[in-house]
């Protein structure tokens, strides 16, 4: 009777994880995973992504949305396409994250280890770290203090397809104590501001203002 018991649980302890990795998709809604919880792919379209503190999922994607990771949540990959990505703190992407048009924004202790890019919309890192470089066209990037980049910065020259009302040159700001590993790469005219306090590898395509105090 024990025997069968305790089977009895194990079956069910299973069948209740098979239902929380389930994937989760929605069309003109938000789609949200509750703090702690664990969920397969998050998919919603005309809408936002809404992953809780602490909560386990595998892709988290939205078209015409944003993607918001709480607080220690963690995805293998995050994707929006027009819309905002934020990662709070202490939330993890263990592969890329991708966005269009839209900022990305990481909040201190926020971690992606693979790559980092956008098109369109303001990059901004605090104290947060990217293990498989940064690529953009159009944006501000603010690499803010105690950061880390590994695998370099590039920002590619638009092509015909990628329009831009705006023509003024992206500001790329490298902060107090951040590290950037890998080559600054820039195929289009930037405005680069390298603290003095900063680490970075070789540059490519800008002349470097360096700056002291918490900001250009």
């Amino acid at each position: 009777m024990r025997r069968s018991l305790i089977s009895l649980l194990i079956a069910l302890s299973l069948a209740g994880a098979a239902v929380a990795a389930d994937d989760i998709s929605k069309v003109n809604g938000t789609a949200s995973v509750d703090a702690g919880q664990n969920a397969g792919d998050v998919h919603t379209v005309n809408g936002s992504v809404r992953i809780g503190s602490r909560a386990t999922v595998q892709k988290a994607s939205t078209v015409n949305g944003s993607v918001e990771l709480g607080e220690g949540a963690t995805a293998t990959a995050v994707k929006s396409v027009n819309g905002a990505v934020s990662l709070h703190e202490q939330s993890r992407v263990s592969d890329d994250v991708q966005t269009v048009n839209g900022r990305v924004q990481l909040e201190r202790g926020a971690d992606v280890k693979g790559h980092l890019s956008n098109v369109n919309g303001e990059i901004s890192l605090d104290g947060a770290h990217v293990g498989g470089g940064i690529e953009t066209v159009n944006a501000d990037m603010d690499i803010g203090g105690g950061s880390k980049v590994e695998g370099g910065i590039l920002v590619k020259k638009p092509n015909m397809g990628w329009h831009t009302n705006n023509d003024r040159n992206p500001k790329i700001v490298i902060g107090p104590h951040a590290v950037v590993q890998g080559t600054l790469r820039f195929e289009r005219a930037v405005d680069l501001y390298v603290s003095d306090s900063a680490t970075v590898g070789k540059i490519e395509g800008a002349t470097p203002h360096a700056f002291s105090g918490s900001a250009p």
